[in-house]
């Protein structure tokens, strides 16, 4: 049985190749290689141009997102796997959650 477990927000800077779609393809983290094994799940998000209007009311509408991240998972040559969670910040990927997959 496979039990997931949340880490801590980690922030931390890393390397994310991504194809043409702009989809994750492979990640450096930790001075370790992973390549992506599932599809990446896009996180989403306000637009950064509507952070002035954060606070009015858009009824009926919503607020506009833009793809702000992406979910996926990655697995390292010797079978290590982790799902993560990434985003741009100021031009460079950062992971901003980890979740590890073991064994119960």
């Amino acid at each position: 049985m496979s039990v997931e477990v949340q880490m801590p927000l980690v922030q931390e800077f890393v390397e994310v190749w991504t194809n043409d779609a702009g989809q994750p393809e492979r990640l450096v983290w930790r001075a370790r290689r992973f390549r992506v094994t599932d599809t990446p799940t896009a996180l989403v998000g306000p637009c950064d141009w509507w952070s002035p209007f954060t606070g009015h009311d858009v009824s009926p509408g919503r607020v506009p997102l833009e793809i702000s991240g992406w979910r996926f998972q990655a697995t390292a040559a010797d079978g290590e796997t982790h799902v993560f969670d990434v985003e741009r910040v100021a031009g460079r990927w950062q992971v901003v959650r980890v979740f590890d997959l073991s064994r119960a």
